[in-house]
């Protein structure tokens, strides 16, 4: 099975990443996405330290059924879903290695398929707390006004404090037509604010780009990492470089992540030798993974964009690219999220999510907990909204000077007049309407 990065997903990508949204046809809550089973462990084991631990949890189990004052909460599949959920928030990765209920497997499986409804986010833990990781391009969420790193404080008036991720989503989520109200904490202000969201279904673009207003470059967006979004880039490159077009932007603001496959395949477009990143495994053992041959934009110039909604496969595509001398980055510092997930089953059609390799940039920097902090660093104002190329398509010139999109200004400036590696470009004349240094 290919290893998914998916904070990446309960990230927004995280108990791991869990998107609000419903699949199609179905009913309950969506989560990102060798059988482990007592079988699993060999007899001296269960003789030993694992017997020993697995007696507490039945002593555990024996005395709740027996005692416990409100016996219609003795509900024996939520206990034993608790008590492995417990086992994986012991292991301190919190919003990525996690538990999956079987509804929760499914959901996963029609995310990468793009079978959704809802209101369009992904959502992960973080200090307790339900955080947006991002919003999904063309979303409810987005159109609403979710940002990156806005905290969820109540669903419909409830507070969500005591409540675990799943507890949280499962509030949110809804069949299309039907309306949600959120009361979130906006990290850039401090200030808390009540949203009404509308669910709808939703219909997932990874790639799409538009060629900038008068001038001869493209910009470029990968909203998420999931399945065919490397085929999709591929063919986009082509059309951009059969309009002669001389320099990209590629946004990965707000982007999750997914398939680590697919972060490979897209930092590879790009770069023509060295490694895409490095993964180290539980033995502490560092295992390059070379960029793909036949990238099909080696020298086209390029300026990448980040913030704090960037996470996961697109972290190992932004730092790639920085760290192969191919690109600078523009924005704000990334999520960080630094393992790579892997999906195990169990018996009754659960799983377990878990981080089973921490991947390093290629020049072996740590990004796990931390983030890449930005070459250029811009932030965007709160009431800023950054500019996709679907609402570029029908802007003038005029209209793009005044978006107020610092970051994607400033890599305009770069694009358009590039400088040495580290050093500012002097600005666009007629397009950026001031600087952030």
């Amino acid at each position: 099975m290919k290893p998914a990065i998916r904070h990446q997903r309960h990230p927004f990508l995280r108990s791991g990443l869990i998107l609000l949204v419903l699949a199609v046809g179905a009913v309950g809550i969506a989560l990102i996405s060798c059988r482990l089973t007592t079988a699993s462990f060999s007899r001296d084991e269960i003789h030993g330290d694992v017997g020993l631990d697995l007696h507490l949890v039945t002593e555990a189990w024996s005395k709740i059924r027996s005692v416990y004052v409100d016996q219609t909460a003795v509900k024996p599949q939520a206990l034993t879903y608790g008590a492995i959920q417990g086992m994986v928030d012991a292991l301190g990765d919190t919003g990525h290695s996690h538990f999956l209920t079987p509804i929760s497997v499914k959901r996963e499986r029609d995310f990468t398929e793009g079978k959704l409804e809802g209101i369009g986010a992904e959502v992960r833990m973080k200090n307790d707390h339900p955080v947006i990781v991002a919003p999904i391009d063309g979303s409810p969420a987005r159109k609403a006004g979710l940002k990156p790193g806005d905290t969820i404080l109540k669903v419909n008036g409830e507070t969500m404090s005591a409540l675990s991720l799943d507890q949280v989503v499962d509030r949110i989520v809804g069949p299309p037509g039907t309306s949600v109200m959120l009361t979130i904490l906006r990290s850039t202000t401090g200030r808390a604010m009540e949203l009404t969201i509308k669910r709808a279904r939703l219909t997932l673009h990874g790639v799409s780009w538009v060629r900038l207003p008068g001038i001869p470059f493209a910009h470029l967006r990968i909203a998420h990492f999931d399945k065919g979004v490397t085929k999709d880039l591929q063919k986009a490159l082509l059309q951009i470089q059969g309009e002669e077009l001389t320099g990209l932007i590629l946004d990965l603001r707000s982007n999750p992540g997914g398939l680590f496959d697919q972060a490979v395949g897209t930092a590879s477009q790009f770069l023509e030798n060295g490694n895409v990143v490095l993964e180290k495994n539980h033995e502490g053992r560092i295992t390059p993974v070379p960029v793909q041959p036949g990238g099909s934009a080696l020298t086209l110039p390029l300026v990448v964009l980040i913030d704090g909604g960037t996470a996961s496969a697109a972290e190992i595509v932004a730092a790639a690219l920085r760290d192969g001398h191919r690109a600078l980055l523009v924005g704000e510092q990334t999520f960080g999220t630094g393992t790579v997930l892997s999906m195990f089953p169990l018996s009754d059609g659960s799983a377990l999510m878990l981080a089973i390799k921490e991947w390093l940039t290629p020049a072996g920097q740590v990004i796990w907990h931390q983030g890449i902090p930005p070459d250029l660093p811009v932030p965007l104002p709160a009431e800023v909204t950054p500019q996709f190329p679907e609402a570029e398509r029908t802007m003038s010139l005029e209209a793009l000077r005044a978006s107020k999109d610092e970051q994607l200004l400033r890599a305009l400036d770069l694009i358009t007049q590039p400088a040495k590696k580290g050093k500012p470009a002097p600005p666009m004349g007629g397009i950026h309407s001031g600087r952030v240094e």
